[in-house]
């Protein structure tokens, strides 16, 4: 067990408001083993893609083999989880590729659990809109990385903003027609130099499409690269030079989100400012309170168990990110194994794995 004197200065109010069930994440009870199976699980539906994004590691690589899963697959991996909670169907990889994603989600709802997943929105028709609604999906988060049609061609990878702002504008309309509640849809934006300056007028476009929250999410980007590929590298991230360029955008974005009554968040579960500056425990090694090793799984769609759903775009080893596979033995045998344990046994430490060396000091946790 790490020493209480060790561990970042956490409210300790954090976890007293946490059911007894999740008492172990108090970081003074944290070690190497999870005494919890995960209540967070990422499965991925697909890794193929549409779109060739400058910040995604699939532009420029292919760390597996090209795979969408199949329904039994998904049943092989869901059933391995007794006490999921909320289920995230997305990796790398764009989900409504999948076309049992539907029957994905329906499965899921079944069992009770909150379902969501991330999409560009660029294959979302009227017909995928009616199948997600009534598969009873409770929140789908649609990725646009600018307002204006040359910034998201540059980030995304083709100028396709004008079909995301129709699809949206139409899925709100769809969902009003058939008086449905849910999926809740949201918008996500990577905050970066390329983009930030477009945040007011994002605000703006979900409002034309009747959307009412909007989201900016950290930059993740290769440490250990020296050439990284695309956008994925420093120079274009805020979180180290956050700037009163960044700043005065943000607060225009919230003057016009709360005209417009739509909710502006970020990552992480706090506010544009504190996700992009850079007003994080540095001296106290923040990624020690990261709880993902302990509360999450991710399971690609070829059954490999990884870490957390941020260290493929932290790192290009990606090798050292697999925990097992689990198509080849349980989730059991595999979360407090020899590789999970000394993954968390790292992160607690002053010596991290490597991948979780950026989080909290170079982007968001």
């Amino acid at each position: 067990m790490i020493p209480s004197k060790s561990i970042p200065t956490i409210p300790p109010d954090t976890y007293k408001a946490l059911p007894a069930a999740y008492a172990f994440l108090d970081p003074q009870l944290r070690e190497s083993v999870a005494t919890e199976s995960p209540r967070v699980v990422f499965i991925e539906v697909t890794n193929h893609c549409n779109l060739l994004c400058e910040t995604c590691p699939r532009t420029f690589t292919s760390y597996e083999e090209p795979q969408t899963l199949s329904w039994e697959n998904f049943l092989k991996i869901a059933e391995q989880f007794p006490k999921m909670e909320r289920a995230v169907l997305h990796g790398i990889g764009e989900p409504l590729i999948n076309r049992n994603l539907p029957q994905m989600i329906a499965h899921l709802k079944q069992r009770g659990v909150t379902t969501l997943f991330n999409t560009n929105a660029t294959l979302l028709n009227e017909e995928w809109g009616r199948k997600l609604i009534e598969s009873g999906l409770d929140e789908m988060r649609c990725s646009i990385d600018g307002a204006k049609t040359e910034t998201y061609a540059k980030i995304r990878g083709a100028p396709l903003l004008h079909k995301i702002v129709g699809n949206l504008a139409k899925f709100t309309e769809l969902q009003q027609k058939m008086n449905a509640t849910k999926p809740k849809a949201s918008i996500w934006m990577t905050g970066m130099r390329e983009n930030i300056e477009e945040l007011p007028d994002l605000i703006r476009l979900a409002h034309r499409m009747g959307i009412k929250e909007v989201y900016v999410q950290r930059m993740v980007y290769y440490l250990d690269h020296d050439h990284a590929p695309g956008l994925m590298d420093a120079g274009h991230a805020l979180f180290d030079d956050f700037d009163e360029l960044a700043d005065r955008c943000i607060a225009e974005a919230e003057l016009i989100a709360k005209e417009h009554e739509i909710i502006l968040r970020a990552s992480g579960a706090t506010d544009p400012r504190r996700s992009l500056s850079a007003a994080m425990l540095r001296d106290h090694q923040p990624w020690r309170g990261c709880l993902r090793p302990w509360t999450t799984a991710y399971v690609t769609a070829n059954g490999n168990c990884l870490p957390c759903c941020i260290s493929p775009f932290a790192t290009n080893d990606y090798q050292s990110l697999k925990m097992g596979n689990l198509f080849e033995k349980s989730f059991d045998e595999i979360w407090n194994d020899e590789r999970y344990q000394a993954w968390r046994t790292s992160l607690l430490s002053d010596q991290p794995p490597a991948p979780c060396k950026g989080c909290g000091v170079h982007w968001s946790l």
